[in-house]
């Protein structure tokens, strides 16, 4: 396995680190087309009026969580309040559990929820 996603995904969520008895690896095959159907960025222009803070790693990967970030942000135009955090030396999968990554994040994200949720 040479792609980052593929690697890292199965680092995750094949291995004690994130595996759950009932998490993503176990899903029925019946239940892909919903899942696979469903477009979680579907009316964002028009739902997405709140304060919005986007964390993407810039080390990119075949499954687009990178893209679907600047994609999201981009299409966060409602809100008047939106940030991009976007971390040069992490991955996607990097900001699920490691320390240096998620500390990273938070060193944007808790001041951000601090102005908009307070």
């Amino acid at each position: 396995m040479t792609e980052r996603d593929v690697f890292e995904a199965t680092d995750y969520y094949k291995t004690p680190r994130g595996r759950q008895p009932v998490g993503a690896t176990r899903m029925l095959f019946s239940h892909a087309q919903k899942t696979l159907a469903w477009d979680a960025f579907s009316l964002a222009e028009i739902f997405l009026t709140q304060p919005v803070i986007v964390v993407t790693g810039e080390k990119t990967g075949a499954f687009g969580a990178y893209r679907d970030g600047m994609e999201i942000y981009g299409r966060a135009t409602a809100s008047k309040n939106r940030q991009l955090v976007s971390l040069p030396d992490f991955s996607h999968y990097d900001l699920y559990d490691k320390s240096e990554t998620v500390r990273a994040a938070l060193d944007k994200v808790l001041p951000f929820f601090a102005t908009h949720l307070g």
